[in-house]
């Protein structure tokens, strides 16, 4: 079972049939958030290993300064920390990266495919039946 918990006013709206505008509408959206996603976290990577930099100096000052070395531990642990965020963030950016790409290639071959039927029907003016009813079984 999964953590995440869904957020239903980003969640596009439910319901109505589908159709190529709709569609291509919701391949944008993903496109465009997975490249948001991605760089928040390639941002937040950067601000990890400039914290996890400056935790090891603080420690090195306190280390020269003598101070108790349970404190000066406690610095080098959450230095780690930081680098484990840094590390984990560059992981779900490049794993946004990829989702950013594979929806681009899928709106791309969305468009590719049916754009042209899409204006041909609009441009005839003739009535369509509604989406399924051409399906086989």
């Amino acid at each position: 079972m999964s953590d995440l918990v869904p957020r239903p006013s980003h969640l596009p709206a439910r319901g109505g049939s589908p159709s190529f505008t709709r569609l291509a509408a919701r391949t944008a959206a993903l496109t465009a958030s997975a490249l948001a996603l991605k760089e928040g976290l390639w941002s937040l990577q950067r601000r990890m290993r400039h914290d996890a930099d400056q935790a090891d100096h603080l420690a090195d000052l306190c280390v020269a300064a003598e101070v108790e070395p349970r404190f000066t531990g406690l610095i080098n642990e959450a230095a780690g920390a930081l680098r484990a965020v840094a590390e984990a963030s560059g992981d779900l950016a490049r794993t946004a990266d990829q989702v950013q790409h594979d929806s681009q290639d899928l709106h791309d071959a969305h468009q590719q495919e049916y754009r042209g039927v899409y204006e041909a029907v609009n441009a005839s003016g003739v009535r369509q039946a509604k989406p399924g009813f051409y399906r086989t079984r």
